[in-house]
């Protein structure tokens, strides 16, 4: 028989705050925190705007000697994942650290770190490389930082799926919990790549919005006037339990992870499949998994990038599995205020869609100007809702082709 799991503690890095209150607060009330980027000269760039974070310290969590070992992206992990542990209130001690493991995943890693030693070795040969460079660079030192500041001696993994990556981390965690390998679990996602090397090769691909002019504007999934996804960073992290055992402390639980489901398209390195089948196959699988039946679910945490195809794809997709429920469904994307995390997407909005049932709140879709007829479900425009929804999906894609969905259930 499986174990129950519940979510016990979030941490939020993101471009509308850089803690899990503030980014709530700003996400639940619609704000903007696209702009142009700061973060290097943009201006030979197709795309110039990007969700940057703001004003985040990595010494708030890393002693100021490691800091410069590390790229920002273990940075906003560890950060998260403090910001969760502490919330959660899950006190890591000699008894309970082997039954304790990190599941912190990346999408594309330390690439500015990885752009910045290249530099230095095209400039000044061998020696100019850092010791600290590979440990500084490769995805499952986030997961790994966080079990040695914590002491947690549990499984100790990173997943890598692209876009995700968070939602895959978090559900292979708590299947650990579910079976018995862990009885507790630090799981998310983590990224930092608003670097040249990463707006080239997504602005190369066509994949970006060019509404340089009116940043604040640019990420609007389900509109009709969408034109490309605007790449964001951050991280979000949870802390898992196994349920009697959270009770037991007296932790507050947020939302409970009823149902996990993954599936490949099978059809093409970026672009989903015509008609969503595997998002959709994807999505049958994590609302049986919960055992429940489509018509239980009253939220639908988008994937939502803002790109022509995909938020179509995505709207069928739904459609496909929920029937005439689908238009009773409330649907709303994220990346339209963050941009698109990458890696650290399905974490955050992991963390948003648990808030949402915990709060009975849902969070809006900005910039929904303009009715697409392909995209005609209920996208909460512009406002957050109050609505107290029993369950929820939160969806998350990636490239390759590779799907995971999340069910999770208000307690």
């Amino acid at each position: 028989m499986k174990r129950r799991v519940v979510i016990t503690g979030v941490g939020m890095v993101t471009p509308v705050g850089n803690n899990t209150a503030d980014s709530w607060e700003a996400i639940a009330s619609g704000k903007n925190g696209i702009d142009t980027i700061t973060r290097f000269d943009a201006s030979d760039f197709p795309s110039r705007i990007a969700g940057e974070v703001r004003g985040f310290d990595p010494v708030d969590y890393i002693a100021k000697k490691d800091v410069r070992k590390m790229d920002t992206f273990i940075h906003y992990g560890i950060g998260a994942a403090a910001m969760a542990l502490d919330d959660s209130g899950l006190a890591i001690t000699d008894d309970n650290a082997e039954r304790v493991g990190v599941a912190i995943g990346s999408g594309i890693g330390g690439l500015p770190f990885i752009e910045k030693a290249h530099e230095g070795y095209l400039n000044g040969g061998p020696r100019k490389i850092s010791p600290f460079f590979i440990p500084a660079s490769i995805i499952n030192m986030v997961s790994g930082h966080v079990s040695i500041m914590y002491g947690a001696k549990g499984p100790n993994v990173a997943t890598v799926t692209a876009c995700a990556t968070g939602t895959h981390a978090i559900g292979d965690a708590a299947r650990l919990i579910q079976y018995g390998d862990a009885d507790a679990m630090v799981a998310g996602g983590t990224e930092a790549c608003v670097s040249p090397l990463a707006m080239g090769g997504f602005a190369a691909s066509k994949a970006l919005s060019t509404r340089n002019k009116e940043p604040e504007r640019a990420s609007r999934p389900f509109d009709r006037e969408r034109e490309g996804f605007v790449l964001g960073e951050g991280a979000g992290v949870m802390v898992l339990e196994e349920r009697e055992a959270a009770i037991a402390r007296g932790a507050r639980i947020y939302a409970e992870v009823g149902g996990y489901g993954m599936s490949a398209d099978a059809y093409h390195m970026t672009a989903p499949s015509e008609d969503g089948e595997g998002a959709a196959r994807c999505m049958r699988h994590a609302i049986a998994d919960a055992e429940l039946d489509p018509g239980d679910i009253g939220y639908v945490n988008a994937h939502g990038t803002s790109t022509p195809h995909g938020d179509k794809v995505e709207t069928q997709a739904i459609k496909s599995v929920f029937g005439d429920h689908a238009n009773r469904l409330a649907v709303s994307s994220t990346k339209s205020m963050v941009g698109h995390m990458l890696g650290a997407a399905g974490g955050v909005e992991g963390i948003v869609t648990a808030l949402a049932l915990h709060h009975g709140l849902i969070p809006p879709t900005i910039n929904l100007d303009h009715s697409d007829p392909d995209c005609d479900l209920d996208y909460v425009p512009e406002e957050a809702r109050s609505m107290q929804a029993d369950a929820a999906l939160n969806n998350s894609f990636g490239f390759g082709g590779t799907n995971a969905t999340l069910v999770l259930k208000r307690v």
